[in-house]
C-alpha cells in the first residue's frame, strides 16, 4: 500500500493513494479504532497499526472500486491527486538516522575508508521537507550537495532488533535527499568533528513523496536509484550495492537507541555526489517509490 501526508484547502491529513485518489485515513471502516480524526500526518497511524489492522485495511482497499473512489470524492472522503499538495509523508519524524559510506563506491570519492560497521549519524527533525518545497543553499557554505537515498521507516521499532526480526518491524520505504554542506563537512571531517552541522541545516532534509509499505516494495536491496538535476542523470546505482543490509542496519541501530515508530533512516548513497546551484531542479529516483522533487535556492 502506499500512504502520503496531503494538503488540500489548508488542511494537511493523512491519506491512501489509490489510483488517481487519495483516502482520507479516516473514511476506512476498519481504522475507525484507532482515532486518527485530527491527525495532520502519518505519524499516529504509523504509531497505532498492527499488522492485523494492516491486513484489513489491505482487504477494505481491494473492495473499492472505480465507481465508489468517485462517490468517496463527492463526499469529500477522497481527494483527485491533481487537486492537492503532496507534503513530507511525517512532517516532524521522531528521528532522522542516516548512513555514512554505505555504497563501496561513495567512500572513495572522499577519501574515506571502506567502513567495518555501520557509520551512523543524525539530521535533525526539523530540516525535514516535503515534494516541491525549496532546498536552501545557506549563506554560509559555498559547496551544497544532492545524494540520493533509499529510506526506511520504522514501523512497531524497538531496541535490539534481530536481523531475522527487523523486516517485520519495519513499516515501508521512502525517498531522503541527503542535502549536504560539503565544504563544512570537510572542515569538520579535518577537525574530526561530528557532521551534525553540514547536514542539518533548514531544508537538508527533502523526503517523500510517499512511503511504501513493505510487503509492496518486496527486496529492498534490489532497487534501482538515480539522482537528476535539471534533466541530467548525476547519479545511478541499485541498492544490491549497499555494504550493510536493511536488516543489518536495524538490528545495528536498535542495538544502542530505541526506534520509534515512524523514525526513519537513510541507508547512504552511491557515488557521483555532486553540487547544487541557485535555480537547480533536483529529482531523486526510487524504484517502486516514486520521484522526490525539489528546487534549490540561494539563501536571500
Amino acid at each position: 500500500m502506499r500512504f502520503a501526508t496531503c494538503e488540500c484547502e489548508g488542511r494537511t491529513f493523512p491519506c491512501l493513494i489509490k489510483g488517481d485518489y487519495a483516502i482520507k485515513l479516516t473514511s476506512f471502516l476498519c481504522l475507525r479504532s484507532l482515532n486518527l480524526k485530527g491527525a495532520k500526518d502519518l505519524l499516529p497511524f504509523i504509531e497505532r497499526i498492527d499488522g492485523k489492522g494492516l491486513s484489513l485495511l489491505k482487504e477494505e482497499v481491494e473492495s473499492i472500486s472505480s465507481k465508489t473512489l468517485e462517490a468517496m470524492a463527492e463526499s469529500g472522503e477522497a481527494v483527485r491527486l491533481d487537486k492537492l499538495r503532496l507534503r513530507a509523508p511525517l512532517l516532524r519524524p521522531p528521528s532522522v538516522f542516516c548512513l555514512g559510506f554505505n555504497y563501496r563506491s561513495h567512500a572513495p570519492e572522499l577519501n574515506r575508508p571502506i567502513p567495518e560497521v555501520p557509520i551512523v549519524f543524525l539530521k535533525t527533525s526539523n530540516s525535514v521537507i516535503g515534494p516541491e518545497e525549496e532546498i536552501i543553499l545557506p549563506k554560509v557554505s559555498s559547496r551544497v550537495d544532492y545524494e540520493v537515498e533509499l529510506t526506511i521507516v520504522m514501523g512497531k521499532g524497538g531496541r535490539y532488533i534481530k536481523r531475522s526480526e527487523a523486516y517485520e518491524r519495519v513499516f515501508g520505504y521512502t525517498i531522503l535527499n541527503d542535502i549536504t554542506a560539503r565544504d563544512i563537512q570537510q572542515r569538520d571531517f579535518s577537525l574530526s568533528r561530528p557532521w551534525l552541522r553540514s547536514k542539518s541545516f533548514d531544508t537538508f532534509a527533502p523526503i517523500g513523496p510517499i512511503i511504501v509499505t513493505h510487503d509492496e516494495i518486496g527486496d529492498p536491496m534490489a532497487l534501482d536509484l538515480e539522482l537528476r538535476v535539471n534533466g541530467e542523470v548525476k547519479q545511478k546505482s541499485n541498492t544490491r550495492e549497499m555494504i550493510f543490509d536493511v536488516p543489518t542496519i536495524v538490528e545495528y541501530i536498535s542495538s544502542f537507541t530505541t526506534l520509534e515508530p515512524g523514525a526513519i533512516i537513510a541507508t547512504g548513497t552511491p557515488e557521483k555526489i555532486g553540487q547544487l546551484k541557485d535555480g537547480d531542479v533536483v529529482e531523486a529516483y526510487v524504484e517502486k517509490i516514486g520521484v522526490l522533487r525539489n528546487k534549490a535556492v540561494s539563501e536571500r
